[in-house]
């Protein structure tokens, strides 16, 4: 395999790192919600600007964690990723044999 094609290699900025404090571990295997349609998540709550950090894709599982009666909530999913999102865009999961986490 001498003529073996490597792509370019790319170094990802630092605004492509997960922070720490928005990792859990170990990750969840049951949800709570799951997420109606695609929609931004943010590392933080959001301020002036609401320039996300990503997109959840409609059907990702989550649990959440708070939400206080306001637009967003603090939500995990399954691969350990604790954000904020729209509570608006989330559908409970209905599963009786799941003890909520508040």
């Amino acid at each position: 395999m001498d003529h073996m094609i490597r792509p370019k290699m790319n170094v990802l900025s630092e605004s492509a790192v997960v922070p720490d404090r928005n990792l859990i571990r170990p990750t969840p295997t049951q949800f709570t919600h799951e997420v109606k349609s695609e929609q931004p998540y943010y590392y933080n709550v959001p301020g002036h600007t609401l320039v996300s950090d990503g997109t959840f894709l409609a059907g990702t599982k989550v649990v959440l964690l708070s939400h206080d009666g306001g637009s967003f909530c603090h939500v995990v999913d399954g691969h350990g990723l604790s954000v904020v999102t729209a509570f608006e865009g989330l559908r409970p999961i209905g599963n009786d044999n799941l003890k909520r986490p508040f």
